[in-house]
């Protein structure tokens, strides 16, 4: 993997490189000097469109696509959000950047907000993230005094304005229009779409929403052009991902791979993981972020690290969130802290999401405590099904993916704890005595 560019972690090892002088030593804001005085923002959004580039947030959208979805002459403003609310569980790629580099960030909002002539950004940064508010709101005042935001910038005659906003701590706030929602001063709850930000967000103005990862790889895409970033990664999955390694191998962390790496390279490889840890083997893996379907040790051996073969094998690479599971853990266990998760997260305004999350916890949950019943397996069912497509949002479905592919998967592990009487055929389960079985 060593002559693999490192697109967005090349200055994670490097001493102070959250500083601008640092960053600039390293070759930072020449994308920007490059790009600004001669090149015309459709241009910026050509190339990057050109290069492939899929949004790093989880749903994997063509960068360039998106951009291109904001209208021309609406006399309104174009307003440009970073996703920064890391909030997905085993996932923490973002940080990193922000920590280490922030300045990459920084330079590629720049770019993509004069691809889209927007002149207003925001950075929308989780609000469990404290330290990293004071640590990207001091490199945005260095890019202040560099003259690389404000007005004219590089003489260019582009002004961009750039504030940081810290979320208070909400999950769903990484959902774009959540996001939106929170950023006007409003619950941070999903919007329904269409309308679609990019024709109407904030302030009811187009609005484009990346997250942090995918600004990032847009200073090397101008830097070193389309034709290089395809180079690397897939025909469909071209590029590099930063994947969050976590679970019991014996150096987890955070790797850039070119998309398309095996999966049980990331696990096994020297370059990364290295393996399990000793006494411990692999049993399950999810792939991209705890709301993702989980693929058993088997088809973690058959399956590489890109969009397609993901989907293939009926998962998504999501946020790149890897979540390694091994021997010693007991699935009902593990799924019971994603649905307590999930539960505590809706934001409570559609009806199959709000009671179906709660209901989803509390099976898993009379089930571990010895007190589930025949069909609570069915029961779960039907209630995923109630569930699935039929909010707003996808937060119902990304407690539904994990509920579905552990049963599916596991499920001997869960009839285990089942009792083995038969029931009455009349028995129906109810809120109530759901409650007083819990």
């Amino acid at each position: 993997m060593s002559d693999m560019p490192r697109i967005l972690s090349g200055n994670f090892d490097v001493p102070n490189c959250h500083r601008i002088d640092v960053y600039e030593s390293r070759g930072g804001y020449a994308a920007l000097r490059k790009t600004l005085p001669e090149t015309l923002g459709t241009k910026v959004q050509e190339e990057v469109k050109a290069a492939g580039l899929r949004g790093r947030g989880g749903a994997g959208f063509p960068t360039g696509v998106k951009w291109g979805f904001v209208p021309k002459d609406t006399g309104k403003p174009v307003y440009f959000l970073v996703n920064a609310d890391e909030s997905e569980p085993g996932t923490f790629k973002d940080r990193f950047i922000l920590d280490y580099d922030p300045h990459l960030m920084i330079e590629g909002t720049i770019l993509s907000c004069f691809a889209v002539n927007c002149h207003d950004a925001f950075i929308y940064i989780r609000g469990e993230y404290g330290w990293l508010v004071d640590r990207v709101q001091e490199a945005v005042d260095e890019a202040y005094a560099k003259g690389y935001l404000g007005k004219n910038i590089l003489g260019s005659g582009f002004d961009l304005e750039m504030i940081v906003h810290k979320g208070a701590g909400a999950y769903i706030c990484g959902e774009e229009t959540g996001l939106i929602n929170s950023l006007e001063g409003k619950k941070g709850q999903p919007r329904i779409k269409p309308p679609f930000p990019a024709l109407v967000g904030f302030l009811n103005c187009p609005t484009i929403v990346n997250n942090v990862e995918t600004v990032a790889s847009v200073p090397w895409i101008m830097s070193h052009g389309a034709e290089a970033y395809r180079a690397i990664g897939t025909e469909r999955s071209p590029g590099t991902k930063l994947f969050s390694l976590s679970g019991p191998v014996k150096r987890p962390g955070n790797y850039e791979i070119p998309l398309g790496l095996p999966l049980r390279e990331l696990i096994f490889g020297e370059d990364f993981g290295q393996g399990m840890l000793d006494g411990i083997e692999l049993k399950a893996c999810i792939p991209g972020g705890s709301s993702v379907p989980v693929l058993t040790a088997a088809e973690s051996m058959e399956v590489n690290l890109d969009y397609e073969d993901l989907a293939a094998k009926g998962t998504m690479l999501g946020s790149g969130g890897c979540i390694v599971i091994g021997s010693d853990a007991h699935m009902p266990e593990v799924l019971k802290v994603l649905l307590q998760f999930y539960h505590h997260e809706s934001c409570g305004q559609c009806t199959p999401c709000r009671e179906g999350t709660g209901w989803l916890d509390m099976l898993i949950g009379r089930m571990l405590k010895g007190k589930g019943h025949q069909r609570d397996l069915e029961l779960l069912e039907r209630v995923c099904a109630g569930m699935a497509g039929t909010t707003i949002c996808v937060l119902a479905d990304a407690a539904v993916m994990p509920a579905r592919s552990f049963i599916s998967k596991f499920k001997h592990e869960f009839e285990a704890l089942l009792p083995k009487g038969i029931e009455p055929e009349d028995y129906v389960p109810t809120a109530h005595s759901a409650e007083q079985s819990s």
